[in-house]
């Protein structure tokens, strides 16, 4: 891969800070009640979902403009979960793409599939953890 761009953050834990090269992320990080904590910060898997769900507008966008097709009032919404597997914990994603009237239907399901084929957060996580798409 010819690298167009790296991005480039530091964290110490789960229980400290994460921070960008550039500034423009400084972040208290906590573990979620659920996981024992306080839930005064926020974790990887809500920094996971907020990446994935940009990411896979952006590419919901580009399939969508290659089809002539307009999407700009879809959204995406991930659900990112962590949980004990066989290897210790494990990340489950549930994607739903929220798709404007107009695209609701086989087209739209078209769309997303090509969205997911093409997003580099998906092709990242194929066959390594359960992605599950919900078409709204």
């Amino acid at each position: 891969m010819d690298a167009i761009y790296t991005a480039v953050a530091t964290a110490n834990g789960r229980e400290g800070r994460a921070v960008s090269s550039d500034g423009q992320i400084d972040l208290r990080l906590a573990f979620p009640p659920a996981l024992g904590g306080d839930g005064k910060g926020t974790n990887p898997e809500q920094l996971f979902a907020a990446g994935y769900a940009a990411c896979f507008a952006s590419a919901l966008g580009m399939v969508g403009r290659e089809a002539k097709i307009d999407t700009r009032d879809a959204s995406v919404t991930a659900e990112v979960s962590i949980g004990k597997d066989e290897g210790g914990f494990g990340l489950a994603v549930v994607l739903h793409v929220e798709l404007p009237e107009h695209l609701h239907g086989e087209q739209g399901r078209d769309l997303v599939e090509k969205a997911h084929a093409a997003c580099p957060y998906s092709r990242a996580t194929r066959g390594n953890i359960p992605v599950d798409l919900v078409v709204e």
